[in-house]
C-alpha cells in the first residue's frame, strides 16, 4: 500500500483507509509530500504504532524513518543508492527503489536495493504524468534480469494483477487500489 498524499487534507479519512488495509498488506509506503518534517514524523510514529504485520517504509526520508522506528525507506528513481545510504547511516534496514526503465532496475539491484518497484507497468490511475506504460513484457524481462524481488506498480487492478505475478513480479503495489 502506497499512501495517496492526502494526509495533509484529511487525516481522519487517511487513517481510516490505513486501518482498513494495514492488516492485509506486507508494506505501507508513506508517501505524503505535502507534510512538513514535523507532521511527517507525527504521522510515521502513528503508523508504526498501528502497523500490525505490515512493514513501514518512508518515501525519501531515511532520517525520519530511522528516527521513528520505521522498517525502511523507499527511494525515488535517481536517489542515492541503497548501499551508500546504509553505509552513511550505519544501519541495516529495508530499502526499496523506484525504477522506470530496465537499466534502472539493473542499477538498483547492483546498488543493493532490497525491493525494486517498476513503474508504470500499466497506465497509472493516480499519477497521470508518470510516463508511458512499460507493459508486461518489460516487467517480465526486468524480473528475469535481477534476483531482487520486483514489485509491479502503475495501473494495477484486480483484472491485471495476476498477469504481473505471472510475468515474474514478486508482488504488486498501488496507490489508487487502496484509496478507493
Amino acid at each position: 500500500m502506497i499512501t495517496d498524499g492526502s494526509a495533509a487534507r484529511d487525516a481522519t479519512a487517511w487513517l481510516a483507509r490505513l486501518e482498513r488495509w494495514i492488516g492485509e498488506v506486507d508494506f505501507v509506503q508513506i508517501r505524503e509530500p505535502e507534510l512538513s518534517a514535523r507532521e511527517l514524523v507525527r504521522l510515521v510514529k502513528t503508523v508504526c504504532s498501528r502497523r500490525a504485520r505490515a512493514r513501514v517504509l518512508v518515501n525519501d526520508r531515511a532520517d525520519i524513518a530511522v528516527a521513528c522506528g520505521a522498517d525502511g525507506v523507499h527511494l525515488r528513481d535517481g536517489s542515492i543508492g541503497a548501499t551508500a545510504l546504509r553505509t552513511g547511516l550505519r544501519i541495516n534496514f529495508t530499502v526499496s527503489v523506484a525504477c522506470h526503465t530496465l537499466e534502472g532496475v539493473r542499477a538498483a539491484a547492483a546498488e543493493g536495493a532490497d525491493y525494486i518497484l517498476l513503474a508504470p507497468v500499466f497506465a497509472p490511475l493516480s499519477k497521470k504524468a508518470a510516463g508511458a506504460p512499460l507493459g508486461v513484457d518489460v516487467l517480465r524481462e526486468a524480473a528475469r534480469s535481477v534476483s531482487v524481488p520486483l514489485i509491479a506498480l502503475g495501473g494495477i487492478t484486480d483484472a491485471n494483477a495476476r498477469a504481473c505475478v505471472e510475468a515474474g513480479a514478486a508482488g504488486i503495489a498501488g496507490i489508487s487500489a487502496f484509496s478507493r
